[in-house]
């Protein structure tokens, strides 16, 4: 039990690296931005404007349908085996892609800006990011209530 239990947090804490690092790279995604984005001389056109929107609309729903199909159950097998490496691996993995999906998101803001896009116009895209990453933290399955 304690091995299993080793794993688990060792889990836990690479998920939170990971998330960190995620919400770092939000930062450097507007540092870059800033920094390499020129004035546009015209108004740049919006068709990849709308077209990144709806994808990123389409990568929350992703994230919504990975966490039903791959993290929830592999969640709720964990608190009644705790000892399941597949499970453990499979509810990690399903974090991570969650991770790098939002993290998808403030790149696509990034993109536009590079596009000429204002940061008025990018930053949903990067807090999109954050509040998703926030709301993404991992909690650790516990056997305590079954």
């Amino acid at each position: 039990m304690e091995d299993q239990n080793r794993w688990m947090v060792s889990a836990l804490r690479l998920l939170q690296m990971v998330r960190m690092a995620m919400l770092a790279s939000v930062i450097l995604y507007v540092v870059v931005g800033e920094l390499v984005a020129h004035p546009p001389g015209s108004p740049p056109d919006r068709m990849p404007f709308y077209a990144l929107t709806f994808i990123a609309v389409a990568m929350v729903a992703s994230i919504t349908v990975l966490r039903k199909l791959i993290i929830t159950p592999a969640f709720a097998a964990l608190q009644t085996r705790e000892s399941d490496t597949e499970m453990l691996r499979r509810w990690r993995t399903g974090y991570i892609v969650s991770f790098a999906i939002a993290d998808g998101i403030a790149a696509y803001g990034l993109a536009l800006r590079l596009f000429g896009f204002t940061l008025s116009q990018v930053v949903p895209f990067y807090l999109a990011t954050v509040i998703l990453l926030l709301m993404l933290s991992p909690r650790r399955p516990s056997n305590e209530l079954a």
